[in-house]
């Protein structure tokens, strides 16, 4: 069950970074600026805003067999409609497409890990399928420019999109919950979507993934381009090398998930272990600000390849927390909705740099990108309160307490 999770999750960035690799040619092709370029990552982002507060409570109220597969086919069909673009705006109005359906990956992703795993091996399942972004990410460069070389551009996001259809044909005979397996009855209904916004662990959680996931977006959106303008590569040696920090990456996940775990066996509680293992991986993601001074290129992808690890290894124990407060059948809106942050935080951040890259240079929009992850940090262990089991919110209009 974890595969399937896995496999969706590098999909999914083999999906989103087709774009990333293609841009230098599409940029030149359909004559975008950086400003232009921030417009059409923009239009992806304010879909998967918008859908990530609407995927989560969909996927719990159908459950996760049928809305992981809409999603994916969603998804998966916008990515091939790219091959039609003409110009920056029809490639915007497909981004925006493809953001509404890559929404709902992680919330259904996470609902799988909360069905079937327990609390102790929760942040490691989690580190493993997202894991799963990493490999996507590191497939994408040499796998899109190979076919971009010799097929073009357009071929790639048809071959790339046409993956996802084919997951489809698993998962949807061979997926069941546990619950379902034993023959259990229909789950809960999902929590209202209003009530749970209201509770404090929502809102402080969705605040401080404004100031986290915008460090992975700029990555994974602008490194090739800052590789191309900045370091001079070319699209071969983009293909050559932009892969290596997700492969650091990967190993982010595996190592954050093992951190939580080894805390919680080491008698420190739920709130200790994942706000302590975050906090140690935000640390580590200040190397984007020398990784922008360095004069070689050799130590500048060094460099963003532990700061990717230090993402990864944060994000480990934060796609484990909706399930440590609350039950299965609200993970996926819980979720989807602290996922609005991230959503906003990337738009917001996107514009930002590309108007700085623009009018001044890279350097200031790593070292911005360099402090982010504290702020989130900080914002855990202040305004996020105890990793404590909640009772369903739909309980209170009986005790009259909200949770």
């Amino acid at each position: 069950m974890l595969a399937f999770a896995f496999w969706a999750t590098v999909i999914n960035y083999l999906d989103r970074q087709t774009l990333s690799v293609a841009a230098p040619v599409l940029r030149e092709q359909f004559h975008m600026s950086n400003v232009d370029y921030s417009r059409v990552v923009f239009a992806f982002l304010l879909a998967y805003t918008i859908m990530n507060g609407a995927s989560g409570p969909l996927i719990d109220r159908l459950g996760t067999r049928l809305g992981y597969a809409l999603s994916m086919a969603w998804w998966s069909a916008a990515a091939v409609l790219h091959a039609l673009a003409r110009g920056a705006v029809a490639l915007g109005m497909f981004r925006f497409l493809l953001g509404m359906g890559e929404a709902g990956n992680w919330p259904a992703a996470v609902k799988v890990v909360a069905e079937w795993f327990p609390e102790r091996e929760r942040a490691l399942a989690s580190g493993m399928f997202n894991s799963g972004s990493s490999v996507g990410a590191i497939l994408a460069p040499p796998v899109v420019a190979a076919i971009l070389l010799h097929f073009g551009w357009r071929t790639a996001f048809v071959a790339i999109g046409l993956a996802g259809f084919a997951w489809l044909l698993l998962w949807w005979p061979v997926y069941r919950t546990p619950s379902e397996a034993a023959g259990a009855g229909p789950a809960p209904s999902p929590e209202p979507v209003w009530q749970l916004f209201r509770t404090r662990f929502v809102w402080s959680f969705t605040l401080s993934k404004v100031f986290m996931d915008p460090v992975w977006y700029f990555f994974i959106f602008w490194f090739p381009e800052y590789l191309k303008h900045a370091r001079n590569f070319d699209l071969a040696a983009i293909g050559a090398f932009a892969w290596i920090p997700f492969v650091v990456a990967g190993a982010g996940n595996l190592v954050g998930g093992w951190l939580s775990g080894f805390l919680l066996a080491r008698g420190c509680s739920v709130t200790v272990a994942r706000k302590s293992a975050v906090t140690f991986f935000a640390v580590l993601m200040l190397s984007t600000i020398p990784a922008v001074l360095a004069r070689e290129a050799w130590m500048s992808i060094a460099l963003v390849s532990v700061a990717m690890l230090g993402y990864t290894g944060s994000l480990a124990s934060m796609l484990s927390m909706p399930a440590d407060v609350f039950p299965k059948h609200a993970v996926a809106s819980v979720y989807g909705l602290a996922s609005m942050g991230a959503g906003f935080g990337g738009m917001l951040f996107t514009l930002i740099t590309g108007l700085v890259v623009d009018h001044f240079s890279y350097t200031p929009v790593f070292i911005g990108f360099g402090i982010l992850p504290l702020i989130c940090a900080t914002l855990l262990w202040t305004l996020v309160g105890p990793l404590v089991p909640r009772i369903a919110v739909t309980d209170t209009r009986r005790t009259g307490a909200l949770p």
